[in-house]
């Protein structure tokens, strides 16, 4: 990692509150509503930009752990600020203090940890979990055809 990342630094995002971020399971809309996931992903997202300048060309982050607190109603057309700020860096673990707030106030706030790590381990980790996951779908379709030919 780059030097110059500190204590107290921070990056935030701005978004607008859209109908596709509206609570829905499964294709069914619960209510018009932001949604905790949708919360999630921008909070992810704010932690990940004070990164960023820090981040060597051979290292990515990764959040290894999120915390937060959903603590109100945000309607869609609603504007959405998201912050995110240094509050523990120990080796390659940063934690950021997030908070989010809509036009009447707070709506969420948490912690985001993120691990910083090497790429070309992760390229290596996402093509062992490809080969894996090969192996495991060819071995279902094996015992799935052996089951049928059974009955």
């Amino acid at each position: 990692m780059k030097a110059g990342l500190e204590i107290g630094q921070s990056a935030e995002i701005n978004i607008l509150v859209t109908k596709d971020m509206r609570t829905e399971f499964v294709g069914e809309t619960v209510h018009d509503l932001y949604s905790t996931s949708d919360l999630v992903n921008h909070i992810e997202w704010a932690a990940r930009k004070v990164l960023i300048p820090f981040l060597e060309n051979n290292e990515e982050s990764m959040v290894s752990h999120v915390e937060v607190s959903h603590l109100t109603l945000t309607v869609t057309g609603m504007s959405v600020r998201v912050k995110a700020t240094v509050s523990e860096i120990r080796d390659k673990k940063i934690v950021c203090d997030v908070e989010a707030y809509n036009t009447r106030g707070k709506i969420a706030r948490g912690t985001v940890t993120q691990s910083i790590i090497e790429k070309t381990w992760l390229e290596n980790k996402m093509k062992e979990l490809s080969i894996i996951n090969q192996l495991a779908r060819q071995n279902y379709q094996v015992s799935s055809t052996t089951e049928q030919s059974k009955t």
